[in-house]
């Protein structure tokens, strides 16, 4: 059984019945904010995590990849890289204008980005988990967004190249 403390806990009660169903887990609130988690310790970790994504600001449907093992929760705090006071800026800088920025890293990652205060989180499988964070933190610092979108689709390149070659491991034998 885990216990798990959240901010949010209207956000996660409306979800509670799609959680259960989907994660296999029975979830209960004695306390306000304090939800207990009960089911196997593989089902109960995942549950803590969509959880916390959901007290964050994902949509519950789109926390539900967490299901996956490929997929992860990572949290980007905006003031670790960046000694600029106007906060404020920098998160429209990351969203873009008309949400531009932010769809357009999405799209070529295949990220859920949410933006909450001065904290990013994102849900990405692990082989664009690197390049995202790195994305970001290069918005945040200061970079052009072209500059970054082209950063993202080398790296696109960069993963299919080795998908394709499967590292190398098999035999490749030449037909004469």
């Amino acid at each position: 059984m885990i216990k798990i403390t959240v901010e949010n806990p209207n956000r996660i009660k409306q979800s509670l019945k799609l959680i259960e169903s989907k994660i296999k887990v029975k979830i209960s609130h004695n306390n306000k904010s304090v939800f207990e988690i009960k089911g196997n310790e593989l089902d109960e970790f995942i549950c803590e995590e969509v959880l916390r994504a959901i007290d964050f600001g994902f949509n519950a449907e789109d926390t539900l990849m967490l299901k996956n093992e490929d997929f992860s929760l990572q949290f980007v705090n905006i003031k670790s890289y960046t000694k600029k006071s106007n906060l404020q800026l920098i998160r429209a800088r990351l969203i873009g204008r008309e949400g531009r920025a932010k769809a357009t890293i999405e799209e070529l990652t295949g990220a859920i980005i949410v933006i909450h205060k001065n904290k990013i989180g994102i849900i990405v499988d692990s082989n664009h988990l690197d390049a995202v964070v790195q994305a970001l933190i290069l918005i945040i610092q200061g970079s052009k967004h072209a500059n970054v979108f082209a950063y993202l689709e080398k790296q696109n390149r960069l993963n299919r190249n080795i998908d394709e070659d499967d590292l190398g491991l098999r035999i490749k034998v030449k037909k004469e």
